[in-house]
C-alpha cells in the first residue's frame, strides 16, 4: 500500500475552530508546549500536523476546487442537485461560510507552524544523530519547513481573502484586525525569505523519497517568484497602484532582480527539470501498464511513460524531476471521521458524470471545459488532448459516453485530473490506484489517490521568462511540447501558461493577478443542461476584485473588529 507521509497526522496539539480561538489547546497523549518538540519525533509528527491543515472538509474551501470553479476556462458542470458549485461559478456565495473551512484549516496550520518554528529554535536534537552537524541540518530543515508552510497558509488566505489577521507567535493576540494587503504579503514574503536562508540546500534526488511532497529550499524559492507576481501584479492592475518591489516586515522589499536570483539557484542547483514528455506527469500514461492492455493505443504509440509520484510505484527517485510540491492524497473509509478528504476529490467531483468507462470512470461532472479553449488550442500542441478528456471518441475510450447526463455539457472534461479505472483479474472495473496500491475499498468516491502538484519545475521556467522579460523558460517549456521558439511577449506568457497549467488551479490567480479577470467572462455559448439546450453566461462582479467573501461565523466571532470585502 502507499506510504503515507503526512496524510494521517498525529499532532494536533491544537485544535482550532476559528482564527479568534485557535490557540486552545487539547493535551493529547500527555504532550504540551512544555513537553513537546524534544525530539525529532516529536518534531515529525507536529510537521505532520501542518501539513494536515492543507485539507480541507468543504469541497469549496480545497483551493484547487474553488480556483478552478471560478477559472473562465472552467464551468460549473454537476448536476441539477449540484447549485452550489454552479454559484460558485457565477461568483454568488451560497452559503454564509462557502469558504469557511479553509480559513479555519489555515489558521490551525499557521498556529502549528508558530509552535515548530519558537520551541525548535532552543531544541538539542544532538544526542539522537551521529554528529551535530546532522543535528543542526536537521533542526534548520525543520524551522525553514515550518517559516515556508506559515507562508504557504498566509498566500493561501491573501490569494482568496485579501489582507488577513497576521498572528506569527504562539501567544500572539487572538483578536486582532485584519492586516492590509501589503502587510500580509510583507509577512508572506519575509517568511519565505528567511526559510530560503535556512533550510539545506540539498539537490534532487538526494532528498529522501520519504520526504516527498515536503517543501525545500528550491520550493521556498520557486513559491517567492509566485507571490512576487500576484502582489506585484495585484497591486499594478487590480489595485492601480503600480510597483515592482515585494514588500519585506520592517520596510525593506524585494525587487524583480532579487526573485530572479532565487530562479537562478533553483534552476541552477536544485536538480529539478522538466520531464521529458508533458503527458508523463498525469497517471492516464500509467493505465496500460497498470491494466497490463492497450485500453489507450495512442499511449503506447507514442511510448508514453508515467514518472510516478512517490517513493513505491513506480520509483519516484529515478523519474518525477518536475513536481516540486505536491499534496499527498490516499485512499479513505466512511467509517473514518472526514474520511473522504483524503481522497483526491479534485478527481472525483471533475470526472464524467454518471459515466463509468474504460479507463476513464464517474464522478460528478462538475468543472466542465470551456469550449473556447479547445477551439482555439492548436492541434500541434501535445497538451491540448493531453490536458482535455473529449467524450465520444474511441481512442479515449469515451464512445460509450451517454450524453446529458450532466448540466453545462460541452463534450470536454480535465484529463489531468479525473477518475481513472480498468478492469480487474475478475473482469470488474476498479480504479486504478485501488489496484496499484491494493486498497481493500473500491468505493469509487473514495479510489482518487493521485497527488496535487501545488509546484513544478514548468512553472520556475515560466516565472523566470516573465519576471526577466527573456524567453529561455517560456521557449524550453515550449520545445517540451515540441512546439517552435518564440520571442517574449507578455502575451507569449499568458498563452503558454494556459496551456501548460490548464485545470491545475493556477489560471483564475494569473487572470486577476494580469487584470485580465475584469473583462475574462463576457462570452456566452450554448451548453446541454440535463438533455436541454441552454446558454452559458458568467457575470463576474469587478467591484470583488477577486476576491471571496470573509466566513460570516467568523465576522460575527471578531465581533466588529473584520470588515467584510467589497461586493459581498
Amino acid at each position: 500500500m502507499k506510504k503515507l507521509i503526512y496524510i494521517i497526522a498525529i499532532s494536533t496539539i491544537f485544535v482550532a475552530t476559528s482564527c479568534t480561538d485557535y490557540l486552545d489547546s487539547e493535551n493529547l497523549y500527555g504532550k504540551s508546549l512544555e513537553t513537546y518538540y524534544k525530539t525529532p519525533t516529536d518534531i515529525n509528527e507536529s510537521m505532520s500536523g501542518v501539513y494536515n491543515a492543507i485539507y480541507t472538509s468543504n469541497i469549496f474551501s480545497e483551493e484547487q476546487m474553488a480556483a478552478n470553479l471560478m477559472d473562465n476556462m472552467v464551468l460549473g458542470g454537476g448536476g441539477p442537485d449540484d447549485k452550489a458549485a454552479k454559484w460558485v461559478d457565477n461568483f454568488e456565495d451560497p452559503l454564509e461560510d462557502t469558504y469557511r473551512d479553509m480559513w479555519v484549516q489555515s489558521y490551525n496550520g499557521i498556529a502549528r507552524a508558530n509552535a515548530i518554528i519558537e520551541k525548535t529554535q532552543d531544541a538539542d536534537f544532538s544526542k539522537f544523530f551521529k554528529s551535530t552537524g546532522e543535528a543542526d541540518q536537521f533542526k534548520k530543515q525543520a524551522i525553514g519547513e515550518a517559516l515556508f508552510m506559515r507562508s504557504f497558509f498566509y498566500f493561501r488566505l491573501a490569494k482568496f481573502f485579501g489582507g488577513v489577521p497576521l498572528i506569527v507567535t504562539i501567544d500572539g493576540s487572538k483578536t486582532v484586525a485584519r492586516s492590509t494587503y501589503t502587510e500580509t504579503f510583507a509577512q508572506i514574503a519575509s517568511d519565505l525569505k528567511l526559510a530560503i536562508e535556512t533550510m539545506p540546500a540539498t539537490p534532487f534526488p538526494s532528498i529522501p523519497t520519504t520526504s516527498y511532497g515536503h517543501a525545500n529550499k528550491w520550493v521556498a524559492e520557486a513559491y517567492m517568484a509566485r507571490v512576487y507576481l500576484f502582489y506585484t501584479g495585484y497591486m499594478t492592475n487590480m489595485e492601480q497602484k503600480a510597483t515592482t518591489d515585494l514588500p519585506l516586515v520592517g520596510g525593506k522589499a524585494l525587487s524583480a532582480t532579487d526573485v530572479a536570483s532565487y530562479l537562478n539557484d533553483c534552476m541552477t542547483n536544485s536538480g529539478h527539470a522538466l520531464v521529458s514528455d508533458f503527458r508523463n506527469l498525469w497517471p492516464y500514461s500509467y493505465i496500460n501498464k497498470a491494466s497490463g492492455k492497450n485500453i489507450l493505443p495512442w499511449a503506447t504509440t507514442e511510448g508514453l511513460s508515467w514518472v510516478g509520484q512517490d517513493g513505491t510505484k513506480p520509483t519516484f527517485g529515478t523519474g518525477n524531476k518536475e513536481s516540486m510540491f505536491v499534496q499527498r492524497f490516499s485512499f479513505g473509509d466512511w467509517g473514518w471521521s472526514n474520511g473522504n478528504i483524503y481522497t483526491n476529490r479534485l478527481c472525483l467531483f471533475s470526472a464524467l458524470r454518471d459515466n463509468s468507462l474504460v479507463p476513464f470512470g464517474q464522478g460528478w461532472g462538475w468543472c466542465t471545459i470551456n469550449p473556447k479553449l479547445w477551439n482555439n488550442w492548436d492541434d500541434t500542441d501535445p497538451r491540448k488532448v493531453g490536458s482535455i478528456l473529449q467524450v465520444g471518441k474511441a481512442e479515449q475510450g469515451t464512445d460509450g459516453y451517454v450524453v446529458d447526463k450532466g448540466d453545462h455539457e460541452t463534450g470536454y472534461f480535465n484529463k489531468k485530473y479525473t477518475a481513472l479505472q480498468y478492469p480487474n483479474a475478475a473482469g470488474s472495473n476498479i480504479g486504478m490506484f485501488v489496484q496499484l496500491y491494493k486498497w481493500g475499498n473500491t468505493d469509487m468516491q473514495l479510489m482518487h489517490a493521485q497527488d496535487f502538484i501545488f509546484m513544478r519545475y514548468a512553472d520556475v521556467l515560466l516565472m523566470h521568462s516573465e519576471i526577466t522579460k527573456t524567453a529561455t523558460g517560456l521557449n524550453a517549456v515550449r520545445s517540451r511540447a515540441g512546439l517552435p521558439a518564440v520571442g517574449y511577449t507578455l502575451d507569449a506568457i499568458k498563452q503558454e501558461r494556459l496551456h501548460e497549467f490548464a485545470f491545475e488551479g493556477l489560471h483564475w490567480f494569473d487572470l486577476i493577478r494580469w487584470g485580465d479577470v475584469n473583462t475574462a467572462f463576457n462570452d456566452a455559448f450554448p451548453v446541454r443542461n440535463s438533455g436541454k439546450d441552454a446558454t452559458y453566461s458568467v457575470k463576474y462582479r469587478t467591484e470583488t476584485k477577486g476576491l471571496v467573501p470573509i466566513p460570516e461565523t467568523e465576522m460575527r466571532l471578531a465581533n466588529g473588529v473584520y470588515t467584510q470585502n467589497p461586493g459581498w
